[in-house]
């Protein structure tokens, strides 16, 4: 499991950075245009350091392990005291 939960999040990271870089390639492009210049097609790595990708798993780990807790199924219930203000 914790490595299917490793891809899922590298698989989130390298689809946000591709975003990123999609915006940044048609800002430059569409700059280059304006401009008569031209853009080159390199390929551009990005290295995220395993701890990072570790301390995600961590925490997605702990809200996990809170959402099955009996307390916090009782806060999803919406349950409120005999005064109408909600349990907490």
């Amino acid at each position: 499991m914790n490595d299917d939960l490793k891809d899922q999040i590298n698989d989130i990271i390298r689809d946000e950075i591709q975003d990123v870089i999609n915006d940044y390639v048609d800002t430059v492009e569409d700059l280059e245009k304006e401009n008569g210049g031209g853009f080159g097609k390199d390929e551009l790595k990005i290295n995220i350091p395993k701890d990072e990708v570790d301390k995600l798993i961590k925490e997605y780990k702990k809200i996990k392990k809170r959402e099955k807790s009996n307390l916090h199924q009782v806060k999803k219930m919406g349950l409120v005291d005999k005064f109408g203000n909600p349990l907490k």
